[in-house]
């Protein structure tokens, strides 16, 4: 990466600058906001259609904002707040909603009642309705689809009753594309994948092999199994390698999320599950580019960066340690320009311009929290505070977060102590109901799009390399927002001066 003359100069007088001391030079370009590519990554092997990641916070990510941010190309990272068989079960809800080749279907027995199965898919938020049929011996002899279940006359039958005994079937080694040719021949929208004694080896559905073939799925984010990528956020210690079992099977990738991630614990935690799992592994947080290249040479597949400058964080205050954003992720970025391994820029975004900044001193993606906090698909209910709509919002090192999560306490070095004597790191509060997620991250990755066609940067890669700064004054924070004029429409994409 170029250096940034801007932000080496403040580095070596020791001065660390954040997004509202910098904004980025213009440069030529070729090309309109709308061509440039905005794939990125996450980890070494884990790729992004959008830099977007969604924070591990129980008021931000849980199943519903991650599928909805992975259809949109981004990443959600389910919080480990949830004990680990829930954690477990929203990971499956993502990697279920959208399957090119589910490897392991969700079967039913021939001698299972029809409640029982509709109990079962409510319990666990199956969004399908179709399930191959198994005999006690393991072999398949059916299909029940949702046609079944809702034309069904009587509720105390079997499955083996209602089933559908006209189905084809193949090889398991068979290819997406041989899969679609042949349910479109056959007219059939569930494929069982069977082995030589007929046991269940795979299942493709229809609908999701025609969405991936006809491209209407492009800009989903997914493995090379056609299903949407999620992550899960981990501590350190025994706790997080139970959790890590739970979850290897499934996860695209594995977040050690602690506030303070250059430490023994985290190195060793990170060490044990890279030599158990083909797993890449995020880390963080961290602020310095020594702790950033040490845990790259502990095994580390991405670097988490931002120590205290998300909205409802005080560790700044109540510790006295953080470094500003723009320089954390450039120190960070220059220390492991050697070792091509990704990093996101966690916390401090307040509008769609800083992420065009973020990236520019170095970072690959940025992590959300406020900034998808508030939106539909995120946790909780919509309250009305003096007429208007929120939703609720804290940090994890907040006295709630900690008081109701072991996990929280953990993540600021606090799994010890008793909850009468718990040092508060963040806070709890409200934020703007934001509407829809979609129309949200249009207007963030649009701002980003501007961004990079203003500095002439047609890749994210290429605005990591070309992005450069001036540092403004106050004024010129000023002058940068709308100023002598009384706003009398909201803009979706501008909500006042910071």
């Amino acid at each position: 990466m170029m250096p940034k003359n801007v932000l080496e100069r403040a580095r070596k007088e020791g001065l660390a600058l954040t997004f509202d001391d910098v904004r980025l030079r213009t440069g030529y370009a070729e090309f309109m906001p709308d061509q440039v590519n905005v794939e990125s990554k996450f980890s070494r092997n884990v790729g992004l259609k959008i830099p977007v990641v969604s924070a591990a916070m129980d008021t931000v990510t849980e199943f519903g904002l991650a599928i909805e941010l992975a259809k949109l190309g981004g990443m959600g990272v389910i919080h480990r707040s949830l004990c680990v068989e829930d954690q477990a079960d929203h990971v499956e809800r993502v990697k279920h909603h959208l399957n090119g080749l589910i490897e392991k279907p969700i079967c039913v027995y021939k001698d299972e009642s029809v409640p029982t199965i509709l109990a079962k898919r409510e319990e666990k938020g199956y969004p399908f309705h179709s399930f191959p049929v198994l005999s006690r011996d393991g072999k398949l002899v059916g299909i029940v689809t949702g046609n079944d279940f809702e034309f069904c006359g009587d509720s105390q039958l079997n499955v083996g009753d209602i089933m559908s005994t006209e189905l084809i079937s193949a090889p398991r080694d068979t290819t997406i594309d041989m899969a679609y040719d042949l349910m479109r021949s056959k007219k059939k929208k569930i494929l069982p994948l069977v082995t030589e004694n007929g046991e269940v080896a795979g299942m493709y559905v229809f609908s999701d092999v025609k969405r991936i073939k006809t491209r209407s799925a492009e800009t989903y984010n997914v493995d090379n199994k056609g299903q949407l990528r999620v992550a899960a956020a981990v501590g350190t210690g025994d706790e997080a390698l139970e959790r890590v079992e739970r979850l290897s099977k499934r996860a695209d990738v594995i977040v050690i999320d602690t506030a303070h991630g250059d430490s023994k614990s985290v190195i060793d935690t990170l060490r044990e599950i890279k030599r158990n799992y083909s797993l890449d592994v995020v880390v963080g947080n961290v602020s310095i580019g020594e702790s950033a290249k040490r845990l790259v040479e502990a095994g580390a597949d991405g670097i988490k960066v931002g120590q205290g400058p998300g909205s409802i964080c005080t560790t700044r205050v109540i510790a006295g340690i953080g470094r500003p954003q723009v320089s954390a992720v450039y120190d960070c970025a220059k220390a492991l320009a050697e070792y091509g391994v990704p990093i996101c820029a966690d916390g401090g975004l307040r509008s769609s311009g800083d992420i065009p900044i973020a990236i520019a001193s170095g970072a690959h993606s940025v992590m959300m929290g406020s900034m998808l906090a508030g939106t539909e698909e995120a946790p909780g209910n919509i309250v009305f505070v003096d007429g208007r709509q929120w939703k609720s919002y804290r940090g994890m090192g907040s006295i709630g977060a900690m008081e109701t999560s072991r996990s929280s306490r953990e993540r600021y070095l606090q799994q010890q102590t008793g909850k009468n004597q718990l040092i508060p790191e963040g806070v709890e509060g409200l934020v703007p109901y934001k509407g829809k997620l979609g129309d949200v991250i249009f207007q963030y990755v649009g701002g980003l799009r501007r961004g990079m066609g203003y500095v002439g940067a047609s890749t994210i890669e290429e605005l990591r390399e070309k992005g450069d700064f001036d540092r403004i004054t106050a004024a010129g924070f000023s002058e940068s927002h709308p100023h002598d004029i009384k706003i009398t429409k909201d803009s979706p994409n501008y909500r006042g001066g910071k």
